[in-house]
């Protein structure tokens, strides 16, 4: 595949995670809804901190969609997911869908900035072919 699709690739993915964290996920913990209480009382949250975490969910989206905080972003990210598989797994929840955002937040970056595939597997920038 070459490096310009590669690029194309890394941003609709990364478009997918925002859509899903910013469309989906943070808008439902600005909104009200029915069960909206109970749900995140089941996690483990007070419905006053749930708008909290929507904007660090936004912030740390955008820092992961700017090409020059995409890094850090991608580790907030992996940062954030993580607390959220871990407060499924704490309360019995299905918790694969934060791993596997997490896997694809970095998936997503290393095809919009290939120096991140040598940082991961510990090579000189270039010897990936």
């Amino acid at each position: 595949m070459s490096e310009k699709n590669q690029r194309l690739v890394g941003w609709i993915l990364s478009g997918v995670l925002a859509v899903f964290l910013i469309g989906l996920s943070a808008s439902g913990k600005f909104t009200e809804w029915e069960g909206k209480e109970k749900m995140f009382e089941h996690i483990g949250f007070k419905v006053e901190t749930i708008k909290i975490i929507g904007v660090v969910e936004v912030l740390i989206t955008v820092l992961f969609l700017i090409p020059r905080t995409g890094f850090i972003g991608a580790i907030l990210l992996t940062g954030y997911l993580g607390g959220a598989a871990c407060a499924h797994v704490r309360t019995g929840d299905p918790f694969f869908l934060p791993i596997v955002m997490g896997v694809v937040v970095w998936v997503a970056l290393a095809l919009r900035q290939p120096i991140i595939w040598s940082l991961a597997l510990g090579r000189k920038p270039g010897l990936l072919g």
